[in-house]
């Protein structure tokens, strides 16, 4: 069981155990515009959806997630928070949720599933496939450009290398990023992730910034203990 200050997520019966990357998106997804619905695309536990409920006032927050085991747990999760009447997870994936979509939400995140940079097999081609399999970043594009409401805003979490592949996929759906965050463990280490945000409407100037997380090994800079001290207890 992972304790948040106001929530909790259970996670023994998945291997989608919560991570950096969830919490940082769930933490950073722009909530300015107040949204009333909410997607959270590929669910896992469930901890970005729970962190929009705690951090928005959207009446609607679903969330889909493909994984049996997953999606059960998403549900207790959900089930077992203060706002469970917000929050409601589909047992589906993205391609048989879209193909008959009844609502248009006003935020759609995703922590899309993706190896880690160290995984490597001798087959480059095996491993080029199954890095996207589950989800392949074309489907999320495509969803958003379906499921967006006008003034609606997308926000994913990646690998950096993957972000100049994911904004041009975005532009063919006219969908422009109006917001980027550049992640890095320390000030010495190459970026890693990268916070992207989008909307329908092309920016005059893109907001771009960087956000190291540790000083030291578990001595976190102001700006993460900012961002996450919301959630996490000992920040």
């Amino acid at each position: 069981m992972f304790q948040f200050k106001q929530f909790s997520v259970k996670q023994d019966k998945t291997a989608m155990k919560v991570g950096t990357d969830g919490v940082l998106l769930g933490a950073w997804a722009p909530i300015h515009h107040n949204p009333f619905s909410v997607l959270d695309v590929g669910a896992g536990t469930g901890i970005i959806a729970l962190m929009l409920a705690q951090r928005s006032h959207a009446e609607q927050i679903d969330a889909i997630e493909i994984d049996e085991d997953a999606y059960e747990q998403a549900v207790e999760n959900f089930e077992s928070s203060p706002w469970g009447d917000r929050l409601f997870c589909f047992h589906a994936g993205l391609d048989e949720f879209i193909e008959e979509p009844e609502d248009e939400y006003d935020l759609i995140v995703s922590n899309p599933p993706f190896y880690a940079e160290d995984y490597k097999t001798d087959n480059e081609q095996r491993d080029l496939a199954r890095f996207q399999d589950a989800m392949p970043f074309e489907e999320i594009v495509e969803a958003a450009d379906l499921l967006l409401s006008e003034n609606g805003v997308l926000a994913v979490i990646l690998p950096f290398r993957e972000e100049e592949k994911f904004v041009a996929l975005a532009k063919e759906a006219e969908l422009y990023p109006f917001k980027i965050t550049r992640v890095k463990g320390t000030s010495k280490s190459e970026i890693k992730r990268s916070l992207l945000a989008f909307s329908r409407n092309e920016a005059s100037e893109i907001e771009i910034d960087e956000l190291i997380i540790e000083i030291d090994r578990h001595v976190y800079t102001p700006e993460y203990v900012e961002l996450t001290k919301d959630f996490y207890l000992k920040m």
